[in-house]
């Protein structure tokens, strides 16, 4: 058992109580930093208040219910809207150079419904200038990382081979699709891309 004084300096530098006003406050002061999806909102209140409720004590039950509560209300003042989130990251990671796998996996994490991702996946699937968006992100990565045609030409028909390869998988890892990293992978020059 902690004794008095070592509790009273735990909830001095630890969290605060956790009280409805406060599962309010913290929500509000995260949307107003962070863009995110109504799940997401909800696991970072719940890991903060579990922490709370750890030093302090209290009934988990009645402190989820608020996070609940808190979370309804800001749907459905339109202050979290999931599907402007995932058009709207999507398009984002897109520009970022990120692979269509890589933004699904992204955006399932972060409490997306896997119908949303689909639809946003689809719906940024060409770019302003109505080219394929996955292959434009993935040679905006393949020249940032120097794959493919970018990198420095091998000599050697085994050590092309072997940079191909290596290519190959960069650019799945990164969540591009087999066709699109091979097209890259085995290019000859970047003019072969267009």
């Amino acid at each position: 058992m902690a004794s008095p004084t070592s509790t009273k300096a735990a909830a001095k530098t630890g969290p605060k109580r956790m009280t409805q006003r406060r599962v309010e406050n913290i929500a509000k002061y995260h949307i107003e930093r962070f863009a995110t999806t109504a799940a997401n909102l909800k696991r970072v209140l719940m890991r903060r208040a579990e922490r709370a409720l750890r030093v302090h004590g209290g009934d988990k039950a009645e402190v989820a219910g608020w996070i609940e509560e808190t979370v309804a209300k800001l749907v459905k003042a339109g202050a979290i809207d999931d599907r402007r989130y995932a058009f709207d990251r999507t398009a984002s990671l897109r520009r970022l150079g990120k692979g269509p796998e890589k933004i699904r996996s992204l955006l399932i994490a972060k409490g997306v419904d896997r119908a949303l991702v689909k639809a946003a996946l689809e719906a940024t699937a060409e770019n302003d200038a109505g080219e394929d968006a996955a292959l434009v992100a993935a040679i905006a990565y393949a020249r940032r990382r120097r794959l493919g045609p970018f990198g420095a030409p091998e000599s050697d028909k085994d050590a092309k081979r072997k940079k191909a390869s290596k290519d190959l998988s960069a650019l799945g890892r990164a969540g591009f699709s087999y066709a699109i990293a091979k097209r890259i992978a085995h290019a000859a020059s970047a003019e072969d891309l267009a």
